[in-house]
């Protein structure tokens, strides 16, 4: 999808890569640039710069990069000249976040006129930090960018804090909150799909649809991530930014344009239309799992209390169901069920459009049956399905549900590029319609705070679900009640 992009600078890149030697920067971003190199997406004169405590030189770092970045690129599009072309272009930068001198050694590492892009794939507790010695460096003017990577922050004053430090150094227009979920292509299609097909846009509304599911369900545990993840869990770190975004775009209204405020503009007026929680309804519309020792992939693996690093007392929830309200006159009396969680039976995320049925049953059903849902695949494999009823061969006039499915990766020959490649292309390109505004993050935060104190309040724990299972029965109660179920 087009987006509105800055004027081209015309100045060489250094993208320099706080955290550079974590599980993020290998796994996702350098081979997410690998990728734009080879297609031609980065100039041959920029650089990138990967900070990082150890005490590498560049030789070791690079040996590094070889044994733990470039496994993740597929074989098919692995070309040893261009990843030879590429580590050219690498360099590394010790640089401890709490050291000044470290920093005025990266001024001198980063080029003089250069246009900066400064990722943040770090522990957001150190954004505040790093945004100050930048400036105090030097670093920052009017070409510099900053990535700021999720979680930003773990609740809407710290959220607060770190858009009022980080304003401080960079306009808004230089901040892109990054989240890699707004950079799948059926994502951005969802857009497409809503407001460039005329057939659906007066079915788009109450009472035409009877609900909507989002899942992103996830089959891996915690793993070393346990330490992190139990100060976060599943609503910091899925719910109140994957999941609230992927709601935002089905629920917006038609924006003017594809600018970048536009877009934003109608996903914000969509989070201050979530209906607030009471504890009420916390405790009524929501369902917090914490997964236990059970079978995934055929394997036996451990429950999150087993995991290393997960305190005996944890009630952090590795699963979350709830029932939400936009509370407008398109959405009026449609539940959006949202579901996130790990160790799940497999990995899925989809967003379910469910339609009403037909008001009078002129032919005969299938008992419970839905006439129409738009299925919209995200993972593992991108697709969108239309199921509509037709008539089963042979005589009479019995009804069987049909899929229309269009299947990206067979409609378009073109290559499909990862959601960290197509962004980190943004960033370069100043292109910020998929990326968060201040107000966005802060509205969603808003929403999802009361509910995570109110667990607090509360006092219950997680209910149990067995690793490789479909999570907690209750979540199944909670749209059994309103006559729906999980599509799987």
């Amino acid at each position: 999808m087009t987006s509105t992009t800055v004027p081209d600078t015309g100045l060489p890149l250094d993208m320099i890569i706080f955290g550079g030697m974590g599980d993020l920067a290998m796994r996702k971003l350098l081979p997410a640039l690998y990728m734009a190199y080879l297609h031609g997406n980065l100039e041959p004169t920029t650089r990138i710069l990967s900070t990082g405590r150890q005490q590498f030189d560049r030789a070791a770092y690079l040996a590094h990069v070889e044994e733990h970045s470039r496994s993740f690129i597929a074989s098919t599009n692995f070309d040893q000249r261009t990843w030879d072309g590429f580590l050219q272009l690498l360099e590394y930068v010790r640089l401890d976040v709490q050291a000044a001198p470290d920093f005025s050694a990266l001024a001198q590492a980063s080029r003089a006129g250069a246009q900066r892009v400064f990722y943040l794939s770090t522990a957001p507790s150190l954004f505040i930090t790093i945004c100050d010695k930048l400036s105090d460096a030097g670093l920052v003017d009017k070409n510099a960018r900053v990535v700021l990577e999720k979680p930003l922050g773990r609740d809407l004053a710290s959220a607060v804090d770190i858009n009022e430090a980080v304003g401080k150094h960079f306009a808004e227009s230089q901040i892109y909150r990054i989240d890699h979920y707004l950079g799948k292509e059926t994502v951005q299609n969802l857009m497409v799909l809503r407001f460039g097909n005329s057939i659906l846009e007066p079915l788009w509304r109450a009472p035409n649809i009877s609900s909507v599911q989002i899942t992103v369900a996830e089959e891996v545990g915690v793993g070393s991530r346990a330490g992190f993840y139990d100060s976060t869990g599943a609503m910091r770190d899925m719910v109140q930014n994957h999941l609230l975004q992927l709601l935002c775009i089905v629920a917006m209204e038609p924006p003017t344009s594809l600018a970048p405020d536009a877009v934003r503009d109608e996903k914000l007026k969509v989070l201050r239309s979530l209906r607030r929680f009471s504890l009420a309804d916390i405790a009524r519309d929501t369902v917090r799992g914490q997964y236990v020792r059970g079978v995934s992939g055929n394997e036996e693996v451990p429950g999150y209390m087993e995991e290393p690093n997960v305190p005996a007392d944890s009630k952090t929830e590795t699963f979350v169901a709830l029932r939400a309200h936009v509370d407008t006159w398109r959405w009026s009396k449609v539940p959006f069920y949202l579901r996130t969680g790990k160790r799940m039976e497999r990995r899925s995320s989809k967003i379910v459009i469910e339609f009403t049925n037909p008001p009078f049953p002129l032919f005969p059903e299938t008992p419970g049956g839905v006439a129409n849902r738009l299925v919209i695949e995200l993972q593992p494999e991108e697709a969108i399905k239309l199921q509509i009823m037709a008539k089963q061969p042979g005589s009479g006039m019995q009804m069987q549900q049909v899929e229309l499915n269009l299947d990206l990766q067979s409609a378009f020959q073109q290559r499909r590029a990862e959601a960290y490649e197509r962004l980190l292309i943004d960033v370069v390109r100043g292109r910020l319609t998929h990326f968060m505004r201040r107000d966005e993050l802060e509205a969603a935060w808003s929403w999802a705070d009361p509910i995570i104190n109110g667990w607090g309040v509360l006092g219950e724990k997680p209910d149990a679900y067995a690793a490789g299972s479909r999570g907690p029965s209750a979540s199944f109660a909670l749209l059994a009640r309103d006559g729906f179920n999980w599509i799987e």
